[in-house]
């Protein structure tokens, strides 16, 4: 595992890897919106239980990535380590958009369930808040002229950003909120029935797929851009 953080070894073992992830992703990605609209209604939300079919997976995701750019952050910030640098610089847009996804689709399911579209509800809130320290992240990352000082800076915000993914995971069990507390991975095992449960486990494990697709090939380009930057300011001190 330590050794793929050698950037040449990882760009050798995920050449082959990443198209393979793209077509898992678009395999799962099928078969889960056909299982998805194949599943009959909810006997009191009716079709709008299938929101839950994005909604879940997209929530979950969000915390993922963020959970990828915490950790190597941490690796890019104290072992200095570019390729964890580029990992944490390449799990945000994805992380982002995952979540984007997740405080869109709970709006449009919130609206026929609560009758409004938001609600400062704790958990509706730390999502919310886990939004803005992707955009913050990114920000920072952008707005640094000197990329070292921008990686390092970027790397601190991404692990106190951590300290979040907790109190989104529990928020429904610390606090009475109006989100409705987990039915997948509780004890006892999940409360969600067969129908609705095939349908959502393959959904997110399309969504896993598609990020770790995106991500490997983001860390790719990141990689690219990295060489050309460097071969460039060698050809130019050449000069």
């Amino acid at each position: 595992m330590f050794g793929l953080a050698n950037p040449a070894r990882f760009m050798s073992f995920t050449r082959p890897l990443t198209p393979v992830l793209w077509a898992i992703a678009a395999v799962l990605l099928a078969v889960g919106t056909w299982l998805s609209f194949a599943a009959p209604g909810d006997y009191q939300q009716g079709d709008t239980v299938r929101i839950m079919f994005v909604h879940v997976p997209a929530s979950t995701l969000g915390l993922a990535a963020y959970a990828a750019l915490g950790v190597s952050s941490f690796f890019a910030l104290v072992f200095r380590h570019p390729l964890a640098d580029a990992a944490a610089r390449a799990a945000a847009l994805p992380g982002a958009a995952f979540t984007a996804l997740a405080l869109f689709t709970g709006a449009v399911w919130a609206k026929p369930m609560w009758g409004t579209w938001w609600v400062w509800d704790a958990r509706l809130t730390s999502v919310l808040v886990l939004f803005l320290f992707y955009l913050g992240y990114m920000a920072l990352r952008a707005s640094l002229d000197d990329e070292q000082k921008a990686a390092r800076a970027a790397a601190v915000l991404g692990l106190v950003g951590l300290i979040n993914l907790p109190i989104v995971k529990f928020s429904v069990d610390w606090w009475n909120t109006l989100h409705q507390p987990a039915s997948l991975l509780r004890a006892g095992g999940s409360s969600l029935d067969p129908v609705f449960l095939a349908p959502l486990l393959t959904m997110m494990a399309a969504y896993g797929a598609l990020f770790l697709a995106v991500w490997l090939t983001a860390i790719r380009t990141e990689i690219t851009r990295r060489r050309v930057q460097t071969l460039r300011a060698r050809r130019a001190m050449e000069a």
